[in-house]
């Protein structure tokens, strides 16, 4: 797993660490802990008063409390947004460039203690949790280089007399709502890219997860960000709805991004229907992890590892399901489970040799639960695991299944656990056809030694990003989005920038 964490803080973990050698205030966890939303540059509470509390999925633990925030809150905060975008629109690029380096330098400066709010909310292993706070800073790195490369055009003109060219400009206050999942870098990857194009942003962050988007409040703060560029708003579940369908129908917010489950995001796209917004969407996946018979076994084997059990399986491009051509499937299934017993422990995140943290709840453990015991119910062979494990209510036991069959809701549903459900195929043409057997297209991944090959499954897999002989494939520099039902739009890379950004065409007549 420790493959995962160096890739996953990209571009040299060791060099950012330098770059961000600065006198900037290191502090610990409990000092950035804020419970309170954040909005127009003040700490505030909900105007009714009342809170909600986030628990350590760990141990159940009571972490602290945030306020309860509704429609009203999400309105002010909205216009908040609004007076601040008639200044920030007209910031330099520079100037915003200056602000991200900053604030990704902040990030870097407290990476352990970041990665620590990060475990203890969601409950992902701390070297997990660092590593994420690298990848989620990147963005800010990235995107301050990105700032300054916002180019127009100039379009060679039909006639002598005029001159026509087109320029890119921010849309406006830009609602994102994110997930628990990675708490820092959903943000990250969103805001980064809008503040960079010159947008104000309302976050709704998960309520599994607030204090990960409250403390980049506290940073970007530092870093100087104006106030009102970017707001968070907090609610419990009872009071998501509300908040989301204010930030989705109000006429004063130009674009929404959101990360989350396929469903929601359908709710998300109608909402935003009538007043014509500008959104991306990355929803879920049901990732295919295809092994071909020419594949290098072992690298195919630890390219899984990497793959499937990144944030004990509860990312959305995990390794759903494992594709085995019959000429090595016994050979994969034997070392697979060979590396599970060896590497994978669970327990709580802050543990040293953890690797394996808890499910975000008992509800993410139930559905876990419920579709393992539907594979082996319908004819699947349990080779390890299967249960809860005794180191409590969220935690799951790695569990690996064979001879699993697309009639299988693990096979049709995104399991988000530590679930190995592998499926044996014979021919090229089988495993295409069943990778593609999806509504989503996400990610997909395949282990080959043939060029050819190569080439066919990688042109033919219906997803938005492809990884060839590698179970990592996530990176500040690539873009990130699906196809089909997994999305719309592209986060990261050259390409994330444009996702905040209108082309505005101007046409000069009279010129002699």
């Amino acid at each position: 797993m420790l493959q995962v964490i160096k890739l996953l803080g990209s571009r040299s973990l060791l060099s950012r660490l330098q770059v961000s050698r600065m006198a900037y205030s290191v502090r610990t966890a409990s000092q950035f802990l804020h419970e309170k939303a954040y909005v127009n540059g003040k700490w505030v509470d909900a105007k009714s008063g009342k809170t909600f509390q986030v628990l350590n999925p760990a141990n159940g633990g009571l972490m602290g409390s945030c306020p309860d925030m509704n429609a009203e809150d999400t309105q002010i905060a909205i216009q908040k947004a609004h007076t601040a975008f008639q200044s920030w629109k007209k910031s330099s690029v520079k100037e915003r460039s200056a602000v991200l380096r900053k604030w990704f330098n902040l990030m870097m400066e407290n990476q352990q203690e970041l990665g620590k709010l990060i475990t203890e909310e969601m409950g992902k292993p701390l070297k997990e949790a660092m590593g994420e706070i690298g990848y989620a800073a990147g963005f800010f790195e990235w995107f301050a280089e990105e700032a300054r490369r916002t180019y127009g055009d100039i379009i060679p003109s039909p006639v002598d007399s005029k001159r026509l060219l087109a320029i890119k400009q921010p849309v406006g206050v830009c609602g994102l709502i994110t997930p628990w999942n990675f708490p820092s870098a959903m943000i990250t990857r969103k805001a980064g890219a809008a503040i960079a194009a010159g947008c104000t942003v309302v976050i709704k962050p998960a309520e599994d997860t607030p204090f990960s988007a409250l403390v980049l409040c506290d940073l970007a703060e530092k870093a100087g960000l104006p106030p009102g560029v970017i707001n968070v708003v907090t609610c419990s579940r009872q009071n998501t709805v509300e908040v989301g369908k204010v930030l989705c129908e109000s006429p004063l917010v130009a674009k929404i991004s959101f990360t989350g489950s396929t469903n929601t995001g359908k709710i998300l796209l109608q909402q935003c229907a009538n007043t014509v917004k500008r959104v991306s969407m990355e929803l879920g996946g049901n990732a295919p992890f295809v092994v071909f018979d020419s594949a290098d076994v072992d690298a195919a084997v630890m390219g899984a590892m990497a793959c499937k059990f990144r944030v004990s399986g509860q990312t959305c491009v995990c390794a759903n399901r494992f594709l085995v051509q019959e000429g090595i499937h016994d050979q994969f299934v034997q070392k697979l489970g060979e590396q599970m017993l060896k590497q994978l422990k669970v327990g709580d995140g802050f543990s040293e040799d953890v690797t394996q943290g808890p499910l975000i709840n008992s509800k993410g453990v139930d559905k876990v639960d419920e579709l393992t015991q539907d594979a082996v119910s319908r004819g699947a062979q349990l080779k390890m695991g299967g249960k809860r494990h005794s180191a409590g209510e969220n935690y799951y036991e790695p569990t690996l299944l064979t001879d699993v069959t697309s009639e299988m809701r693990c096979f049709k549903e995104e399991i988000f656990g530590p679930v190995s459900a592998v499926i044996k195929f014979r021919t090229e043409e089988e495993a295409v056809a069943l990778a593609n057997a999806s509504s989503v297209g996400l990610a997909g991944y395949f282990f080959s030694r043939d060029l050819s090959q190569i080439w066919r499954v990688a042109e033919n897999m219906e997803v938005g990003m492809v990884a060839v002989n590698d179970g990592i494939l996530s990176t500040v520099e690539a873009p990130f989005g699906g196809v089909k039902e997994s999305g719309i739009g592209r986060e990261g890379s050259k390409y994330g920038i444009d996702e905040y950004m209108n082309i505005k065409y101007i046409c000069m007549g009279g010129i002699q």
